[in-house]
């Protein structure tokens, strides 16, 4: 008996060390997938998530790294006598299992959505006294990601809200993404980590709007130091393909996001997408600058009031441009890749780049520039336009 004791105790050592182990690999470069809140808001159900993870695959975006199928808020109507989370049974007849199941048989994973105060935004039940309860539900149902949200919170620590889910997480013992949503509030990126948060909102909601969309990157740029493998900085999802901006916009909008080593949650109605925003949100060149394994968010190098350079180091002592006309007129910039190759941030160790160990790589043209010995050209770049390269070793 002596004996068995021991092994079952040792067994659930070794298991509680696994299960560790495993919520320490989620999330080691940025988050991909669609979630349903920009296009739909509250009215989703079972139908149409179904056809977007559909969608995902038939569309390419599977293919080009999108993984996660999330359900915003809307899904939850009310707790039973033990406290227990109820489905709304008319959007969802078979169940939150049923859909997991059938996204996971896609080849995809599965999120869904909470809140840390009493009632979501859309006063459906938030998890505020029922986090282990609900977080143990989620591991049954199969839930591979949580986005929780940061409404009717009241008098609420937020640091010591969102740290209980985080405990209730592991304590479920599914790895699951733990997307902490309070809109930038008490300075997360200061503690999310610490709570156990795999990325977190820096701010308000996006609109799909130019103004609104360069706002939020403004506010990234002091932020790039608590950004790395296993936890991200939000600026939240994105809008490409919902129509307030030009295609220009959604390629500046898709860039920067990708230069901010930002989770990239496309927002768009799969099912029906343009072949521009399908061309744009599969960029795989663009996308692999987001998803570079070093992990490292970019930074604000030259600030010329409308006109920008972000730089982006990636693994391989290669490194990222994107050059940024934030103006309302088309801009003639010069770009000298001899000084650009060495440009670096104070918070990264500076390394010897010589340009002739790179090509460069034009990421929305797909070419390679052919460039002469002095390594300078002239550029036209449309309003709120991005070129994007890339320094690639030879």
């Amino acid at each position: 008996m002596k004996r068995i004791i021991i092994v079952l105790i040792l067994s659930f050592i070794c298991l509680t060390q696994i299960t560790a182990q495993q919520f320490e690999q989620l999330a080691k470069t940025p988050p991909m997938g669609w979630n349903s809140w920009n296009k739909f808001g509250p009215n989703v159900n079972e139908k149409i998530i179904m056809e977007m993870a559909d969608a995902m695959v038939s569309s390419g975006m599977r293919d080009a790294g999108y993984k996660y199928i999330v359900i915003d808020d809307g899904w939850a109507v009310g707790r039973d006598k033990d406290g227990k989370i109820i489905v709304d049974k008319k959007n969802f007849p078979h169940g939150i299992k049923y859909l997991a199941d059938y996204i996971h048989s896609k080849g995809l994973k599965f999120g869904i959505y909470s809140d840390a105060g009493t009632e979501t935004c859309q006063k459906r039940p938030g998890s505020r006294g029922y986090e282990f309860q609900d977080a143990r539900q989620y591991a049954k149902w199969d839930v591979d990601y949580l986005k929780y949200d940061w409404c009717y919170h009241g008098t609420q620590n937020a640091e010591a809200s969102y740290k209980i889910m985080g405990k209730a997480l592991r304590a479920a013992g599914r790895p699951i993404v733990y997307s902490i949503c309070n809109w930038g509030q008490y300075k997360p990126w200061l503690w999310g980590a610490k709570v156990g948060g795999n990325l977190w909102r820096t701010t308000e909601d996006i609109q799909d709007r130019w103004d609104a969309m360069i706002a939020i990157v403004d506010k990234e740029k002091e932020l790039s130091k608590y950004a790395g493998p296993g936890h991200w900085n939000d600026p939240d999802m994105l809008e490409i393909g919902n129509g307030g901006m030009t295609t220009e916009e959604y390629k500046t909008h898709f860039s920067l996001w990708c230069v901010l080593a930002a989770p990239l949650m496309a927002g768009n109605n799969l099912r029906n997408m343009t072949s521009e925003t399908k061309a744009i949100l599969t960029n795989k060149e663009i996308i692999a600058m987001d998803q570079d394994k070093l992990g490292k968010q970019g930074f604000c190098y030259r600030d010329a009031g409308d006109y920008e350079i972000w730089i982006k180091e990636l693994a391989n002592n290669e490194k990222a441009v994107c050059l940024l006309n934030r103006s309302d007129e088309v801009k003639k910039v010069q770009v000298n890749f001899n000084v650009l190759i060495k440009a670096n941030n104070n918070y990264w160790r500076p390394d010897s780049y010589k340009l002739a160990d790179y090509r460069v790589r034009n990421l929305w043209e797909h070419n390679y520039l052919k460039l002469d010995h002095k390594s300078i050209i002239f550029v036209k770049m449309p309003p709120h336009s991005v070129k994007v390269y890339r320094f690639i070793k030879k």
